[in-house]
């Protein structure tokens, strides 16, 4: 679950700004399964040219405001997607019913065993302290803390089991028909494949918390910081999104890694009057830590998008 950015996966995506595009191998043809006569309809309204040497999978590319779909293949497709998850488990937070953002929260034990199992990215949270919710969406979004999400599971389910269960009835309420959650994290808890979801699913989940200003913020923020106190010790977490900072108009949102799911990526950019979302699966095949080609990828896309 760990993800490594370093320096190649920055100096990937910095030399793509420069170019203004991509070289990538070869172009694949895309080879989406598309279902239902909306997806027919859109592939029908594409232009004909298509983004060049995606090593993705499974990837849509659409229109943040309408939705509509600018380039897919294979996006309804079940794929588990990793630390993506998170976007989910943050907008079941955010959309509870008088929530406090301010409330503190303590980091429960059961963190250890549970990071421990999964070998888990972490914001490097110690059982006992305390932090407040809006600190812990920092700690899961920004440095893919499981522990945060963990801590925010047990506290607003209430209970773990409890919290999966209204990520399933979100998904149910939000129209995500081939979405389904066993871990807040996007672990393989149970099983690699016991968690997924579809690019098509997750372009439509992106764009409804991307509304939630909160989240919207958090997503954005190359970085947080929390000053020590009695409660807590002090955290510095950086934004593992390799786009922000470094490609024109990044907003966020989520990057995502197991070993079943490979390297994942859902992301949106603003250029002008512009917004667009997309997401890539499975970028990189399912051995590499590097998030290089599911940044190359979203480059590509995005560029290709706005220059369309």
């Amino acid at each position: 679950m760990r993800i490594a950015v370093g320096l190649a996966a920055v100096a990937v995506v910095a030399g793509m700004i420069l170019a203004g595009g991509v070289t990538a191998p070869a172009a694949r043809a895309a080879t989406g399964e598309r279902a239902g006569a909306a997806e027919t309809a859109a592939v029908a309204a594409r232009p004909a040219s298509v983004p060049a040497g995606i090593r993705s999978h499974y990837a849509e590319l659409a229109n943040a405001a309408t939705g509509a779909n600018l380039w897919s293949r294979s996006s309804v497709i079940e794929r588990p997607m990793g630390s993506v998850t998170k976007v989910m488990t943050a907008y079941v937070v955010l959309t509870t019913r008088g929530l406090n953002l301010k409330r503190v929260i303590t980091v429960p034990s059961g963190i250890v065993a549970y990071d421990e199992r999964f070998d888990a990215s972490t914001a490097g949270l110690r059982p006992g302290e305390k932090l407040t919710t809006l600190q812990l969406l920092y700690a899961m979004m920004l440095p893919s803390g499981c522990d945060a999400a963990y801590t925010l599971a047990s506290a607003y389910g209430p209970g773990f089991t409890g919290f999966v269960a209204r990520m399933n009835a979100t998904a149910r309420q939000l129209g995500l028909a081939k979405t389904h959650f066993t871990d807040p994290s996007g672990l393989p808890n149970p099983g690699q494949y016991t968690t997924y979801s579809t690019a098509h699913d997750l372009i439509a989940l992106g764009r409804d918390v991307m509304k939630n200003k909160t989240f919207a913020a958090i997503v954005a923020a190359r970085g947080y910081t929390v000053g020590s106190t009695s409660t807590h010790r002090a955290h510095t977490w950086r934004n593992l999104d390799p786009l922000l900072g470094k490609v024109p108009g990044a907003i966020g949102i989520k990057t995502g890694f197991t070993s079943a799911a490979g390297q994942c990526l859902l992301f949106e950019a603003r250029r002008g009057s512009k917004t667009l979302i997309g997401v890539v699966l499975d970028s990189s095949g399912v051995n590499s830590s590097s998030l290089a080609a599911a940044a190359s990828d979203a480059v590509t896309m995005l560029n290709w998008g706005f220059s369309h």
